[in-house]
């Protein structure tokens, strides 16, 4: 396979993966309203003991969340992280006197900027 392949290849698969990471947020904002929901009707003073205990059950509720938030955040940061170093490399062979795009692609992975 050759290297503009390879790279077409990885874009698309990129783009299929961030495509399936919609999916994910989709479903679980639908979940959050669900929770939302059921948080709001229950956990009312009524519910527990004590307020201690009704502020111990929403810090759990509110680190879980934040939990899934971070995990998101490293995931994306990933994956940003891999497409800069795919297009550095496309940059690097362009400036090495690659003439006319780096092998077939054209002006695919200019951007308009510079990553350095």
């Amino acid at each position: 396979m050759s290297r503009p392949e390879s790279f077409n290849r990885m874009m698309t698969s990129a783009a299929k993966f961030q495509l399936n990471i919609a999916i994910i947020l989709e479903a679980k904002a639908i979940e959050a309203v669900k929770s939302r929901h059921w948080i709001c009707n229950r956990l009312n003073l009524s519910a527990y003991e004590d307020h201690a205990q009704q502020v111990k059950e929403t810090m759990d509720v509110h680190d879980q969340l934040i939990e899934l938030i971070d995990g998101l955040t490293k995931m994306e940061s990933a994956l940003a992280k891999n497409l800069v170093i795919i297009l550095n490399q496309k940059e690097e062979e362009d400036m090495m006197g690659g003439g006319s795009g780096g092998g077939g692609m054209g002006d695919l992975f200019n951007l308009g900027g510079s990553f350095k």
